[in-house]
């Protein structure tokens, strides 16, 4: 399984950057994708999840309403449009894929067991 996360840059406060996760190896019907970030001298932090064949989705607080996962099963890719950025979201985001287990949250990282190389976002003030 390979996760490829690309999309990142340096935007200024306000902006928007959309992250792509290009998923190939297996078939993702039956996993989560979620998208985490990691500051410098901060844990990894959860930011959102979809479920690849409901397509229900499930945020942070800090970014709900300003960030959107989604998913093309054709191109086997999942997104995080990010608007709206502030400084804080300056982080590398990685994304993710784990195995559907009847959860719901998908929030922490022990529930994924595929993980892409990370993609920076920086957001200056």
């Amino acid at each position: 399984v390979q996760l490829q996360a690309s999309g990142g840059g340096l935007v200024q406060a306000g902006g928007s950057l959309r992250l792509s996760c290009a998923a190939s190896g297996r078939a993702f019907s039956n996993h989560v994708m979620g998208w985490f970030r990691q500051a410098p001298g901060r844990e990894r932090e959860f930011v959102a999840r979809i479920m690849w064949n409901s397509g229900t989705t499930y945020y942070e607080d800090s970014v709900k309403g300003r960030f959107t996962i989604s998913a093309d099963n054709a191109k086997n890719t999942v997104y995080l449009q990010m608007n709206s950025l502030k400084p804080e979201d300056t982080a590398v985001y990685y994304c993710a894929a784990g195995y559907l287990d009847g959860s719901y949250f998908y929030t922490t990282p022990q529930k994924y067991s595929y993980w892409g190389q990370g993609t920076q976002v920086t957001v200056s003030s």
